[in-house]
């Protein structure tokens, strides 16, 4: 067999095990082993490719950040920002024909700002969000696909953990891809709203919702302003601490990330949230998190250097080349895959996959990577809302643990989002200048 051969087969391999379901890193690694021994001809060449794949991908500075990042954002949900967040959001929004709905966005985009990790999101706003909305009336539909749909935020608007990963990949600058990703997540944001308006209005019964509150007892107690700005100034204050401080080039991303972590552990010790056993928890659930992204990475950096190896990736530009579709038609076929594979993978997965197969099909088109970084986030997060495996939707149910709403319910309410998330997606790949007119 050709390197070329062994290369295409691997690629089929690795999507066989995993359709199969064996874990994602457990695939890559077996798979790209197994190939760089075939291809080479000795035992010794994946072994090499092993510890050389362990000690590049993983001693690099920048690597600090994601322990940091993901610590900081199981803390920031430990200490009940997102709750306070949300309340504060319905006391302006609830006179607003489906202003809980938009009071969930606006919530999620900023907590958003200080977690980059989608799961957490959904987990939060699920125990916040869908029982205060049912409890007004709301379709369980609708409440459900609010926060699945908005908890995908938490990937774009900085500080994302999946922009991170893509920056180490492709060694671009994390400040330039965070500061690349604001306008597309507002963007996406302000789409969700626009969207739940039109619902509330032009589709009142799926929405459902009273607007006018028969009974004060169901109303909440007005807030004052100072009560307000109590709630939001952690936030406020740690959105200014971590992303003030990257982007006024005070700290680096690693060192904005260990500021962050001090400063979400302080906030939870100082609004009594935290003990030693959420703590060890919190200690322990980023353990879990990091450990299986840098295991993944391994297994990754294994995948695209044994796909250097075979040629694959030059084979595969310059067949697409040959196709004569342009940019935008390799583009399109990029999306879709990544659509597909957002139904079986996870997004660290389809990124760490994709990214490294692509990058010389796009090198004689010259494409600016900060750009094609955040169409890669974009088009990876709507697989966390389709059917089969929607972690988002997933994370919900287990959150949710409420026998009236079926997982079914929860892909149809988020349908709508993933419909919004493919047209926001077209746009930034039509408009470059969307993503990049920050920088």
């Amino acid at each position: 067999m050709t390197p070329i051969v062994i290369g295409l087969l691997s690629v089929l391999a690795i999507l066989i095990l995993i359709y199969s379901g064996m874990y994602v890193m457990v695939a890559l690694g077996l798979v790209s082993f197994i190939s760089v021994w075939l291809i080479r001809g000795s035992f010794d060449a994946p072994v090499y490719l092993v510890t050389l794949a362990a000690s590049s991908s993983l001693e690099d500075y920048i690597f600090g950040v994601i322990p940091l990042f993901v610590l900081m954002g199981l803390l920031v949900s430990h200490s009940e920002v997102g709750r306070d967040i949300y309340a504060v959001a319905n006391q302006l929004l609830r006179n607003v024909r489906g202003g809980l709905g938009i009071a969930t966005v606006v919530s999620n985009a900023a907590f958003a700002a200080i977690t980059g990790v989608s799961i957490a999101s959904a987990s939060v706003f699920t125990r916040v969000a869908v029982p205060e909305m049912m409890r007004f009336g709301y379709r369980p539909r609708f409440a459900v696909g609010v926060v699945a749909g908005s908890s995908v935020l938490g990937m774009l608007i900085p500080p994302s953990v999946l922009l991170i990963i893509y920056a180490i990949i492709t060694e671009q600058s994390v400040a330039a891809l965070f500061t690349a990703g604001i306008v597309p997540g507002l963007v996406l944001s302000l789409a969700y709203i626009i969207l739940i308006v039109g619902l509330a209005y032009f589709y009142p019964e799926y929405v459902g919702g009273h607007h006018h509150f028969p009974d004060t007892q169901s109303q909440p107690p007005d807030m004052s302003i100072t009560e307000m700005l109590r709630k939001i100034s952690p936030l406020v204050i740690l959105i200014l601490l971590v992303l003030g401080g990257i982007y006024g080039g005070i700290f680096t991303p690693t060192e904005a990330g260990a500021v962050g972590a001090l400063g979400a552990l302080i906030i939870a010790f100082l609004k009594r949230r935290l003990n030693r056993r959420t703590l060890w928890q919190a200690l322990m659930e980023t353990g879990q998190i990091v450990a299986s992204i840098l295991m993944l990475i391994v297994a990754a950096t294994m995948y695209s250097r044994m796909l250097a190896i075979s040629g694959l990736p030059n084979e595969l530009g310059e067949w697409l080349t040959h196709l004569n579709i342009g940019l935008y038609g390799i583009l399109a076929i990029y999306v879709l895959i990544l659509i597909l594979l957002g139904t079986i993978l996870d997004t660290t997965s389809i990124i760490l996959i994709m990214v490294p197969l692509y990058l010389p099909v796009l090198a004689p088109f010259h494409v600016n990577l900060i750009w094609f970084g955040i169409i890669t986030v974009v088009g990876a997060e709507i697989g966390l809302l389709t059917p089969p495996l929607g972690i988002s939707c997933y994370v919900i149910k287990a959150t949710l643990a409420d026998d009236r709403i079926s997982l079914y319910d929860i892909f149809a309410g988020a349908f709508p989002y993933a419909v919004i998330m493919l047209l926001v997606l077209i746009l930034l790949i039509m408009f470059p200048s969307l993503s990049l007119v920050l920088l």
